[in-house]
């Protein structure tokens, strides 16, 4: 979730800082210059940014020219225990997930099996967009390259936070999610497509995504410590604790099943199975020691070409060197520049778990950094400084460049909040006795919320989000501000009531209050009106 954004879901593919599956240089910092750092050395790196941005652990690994460097790991794998993350330790990758449904499918393409220009509906006929046209053109290759229509994250509440809904459910609803623009003509990173083109994988496998996945993929590689469900992971006697943010401090929360999701954010692994998969990527597809392929040449090469163009930044000051020059997103990956060199990679966020994954093929280099926490600064700046070793480049402050701009990001945010705080109609009473606000509301693509009294305490419920539950408070007029019980979120949100001439409750609008919300909260795509009329009343 599918970045986030982000946050969590996503660098959001996902993060809460970088609102996209991979953002590498923003633009908060502007007139700082990067200071030149000591010479590259990563344990001393890793440990600097490991304390610099409150994270517990930090899972690395190193391929280069086929080979693995490192495979390490660094710090906890839960706060407050000392048991340490070692190259074993499994983390959720999330969105790193979609290179493996990428690559599911371009196996089926080289067996003949389905053409990346195929329609969705020649094999999921009863698949539907809520835009007709775009229901008969959508393609295999549209499935996976975010040019939909779909807005960022749209949807993603049906999986984000762990819901209820099967698969094809949510494949069903995907119908009643509203287009933001035309078909193919901008990118909007999305999670629920992917859902999509796992379904289509088990269809034309007969098995499971995740069978299929450690069938195809992971077996013949040798991955045998990575999982295709939150479940399994925490079979393993070596796996991380997810982390997120609870009063400005890192905090043990639950891992996030997603078995409804899989296509999009499945894979669990460690650095020494990522390894394995960067090498063979690396590779155009080849599996070192041996003269069997994973896929095709032909189908590498298809997997890395750019398809649908994303906009190029103009970072300033301290961030002005890692401008793109190109930046593109492929079937699974993203293609941009640094440095002048092709560099391919991707982000993944969920809750408690940061990831990201890089390779850049001129120089048979791959990178992957997992974290424990959601925190994208210390994987933007980790990546910069392996990278820029690799290169040969004067070796740059990155940690101190991140840090600043992560607190700048967060007190711009502060400072928005407590503007609108400060604006609002505070002596202002809402036009309907609280009772009044009670009720069922549902929305087109996701269902039912409620509202209702607990005690003393008026309550909004997502029906089939089990963690999904908050207390509202008044905050002006008719818009109150719900506050989730479970506080790791980091989502609380806007929740405004619009009332008909009668004094009845016509329909009901979220936006989240904060810019550093993960943009899978996608509260504002909701359209909530009531089930049956409130009872109008007058205003107390």
């Amino acid at each position: 979730m599918i970045l986030k954004k982000p946050l969590a879901a996503l660098v959001l593919c996902a993060c809460a800082a970088l609102a996209m599956p991979f953002a590498g240089a923003a633009d908060a910092v502007t007139a700082t210059t990067a200071a030149t750092a000591p010479a590259f050395d990563l344990a001393r790196d890793v440990n600097l940014a490991l304390k610099t941005f409150d994270v517990p652990g930090i899972a690395i690994a190193i391929v280069k020219d086929g080979k693995v460097v490192a495979t390490q790991g660094f710090g906890v794998r839960r706060k407050g225990d000392p048991a340490p993350v070692t190259g074993k330790t499994l983390f959720e990758i999330a969105s790193n997930s979609k290179a493996f449904t990428a690559v599911a499918l371009a196996q089926l393409v080289d067996e003949g099996k389905l053409k990346w220009d195929d329609p969705v509906i020649k094999y999921l006929p009863d698949f539907r967009m809520h835009d007709p046209y775009v229901t008969q053109e959508m393609t295999i290759r549209d499935l996976l390259v975010h040019r939909s229509g779909l807005g960022l994250g749209a949807g993603d509440l049906l999986w984000w936070p762990t819901t209820t809904f099967s698969t094809d459910e949510i494949i069903q609803r995907l119908r009643y999610v509203k287009l933001s623009t035309s078909f193919r003509s901008a990118y909007a990173y999305d999670n629920l497509l992917y859902i999509v083109a796992g379904r289509i994988i088990a269809q034309q496998t007969g098995k499971s995504w995740g069978d299929t996945v450690q069938e195809r993929i992971l077996a013949p590689l040798g991955m045998t410590a990575t999982t295709t469900s939150v479940a399994a992971m925490l079979r393993s006697p070596d796996y991380s604790a997810p982390h997120s943010r609870i009063d400005g401090k890192a905090a043990v929360v639950k891992p996030m099943p997603v078995d409804n999701a899989v296509g999009a954010v499945g894979i669990d692994t460690n650095a020494e199975d990522i390894a394995k998969w960067m090498n063979v990527l690396l590779a155009g597809g080849e599996v070192a020691g041996s003269d069997k392929r994973l896929f095709s040449a032909a189908q590498g090469r298809e997997i890395w070409s750019p398809v649908t163009p994303m906009k190029v930044g103009e970072p300033k000051g301290a961030l002005a060197a890692t401008r793109a020059n190109f930046n593109f997103y492929g079937l699974g990956f993203n293609i941009r520049d640094y440095r002048g060199k092709k560099l391919v990679l991707h982000g993944g966020a969920l809750q408690g778990f940061y990831s990201r994954v890089l390779m850049m093929p001129e120089e048979k280099l791959g990178v992957a950094i997992f974290t424990n926490a959601e925190n994208g600064s210390a994987m933007t700046a980790l990546q910069w400084r392996i990278l820029d070793h690799y290169l040969g480049v004067a070796p740059t402050d990155w940690i101190g460049v991140y840090a600043a701009q992560e607190q700048e990001t967060h007190r711009k945010d502060q400072e928005k909040q407590g503007k609108a705080k400060a604006a609002r109609a505070a002596g202002s009473k809402p036009s309907l006795p609280r009772e009044a606000y009670d009720g069922e509301y549902t929305d087109p693509w996701y269902g039912k919320v409620v509202i209702r009294h607990e005690g003393r305490k008026q309550v909004l419920a997502f029906t089939r989000t089990p963690d999904l539950v908050g207390e509202l408070e008044h905050f002006q007029h008719d818009t109150f501000i719900v506050r989730w019980k479970e506080r790791n979120f980091n989502a609380d949100a806007y929740v405004t009531f619009a009332l008909n001439a009668d004094g009845s409750i016509e329909r009901v609008k979220m936006a989240a209050i904060s810019d550093e919300t993960d943009f899978s909260y996608d509260f504002h795509d909701l359209a909530l009106t009531p089930v049956k009329a409130a009872t109008a009343a007058t205003p107390d």
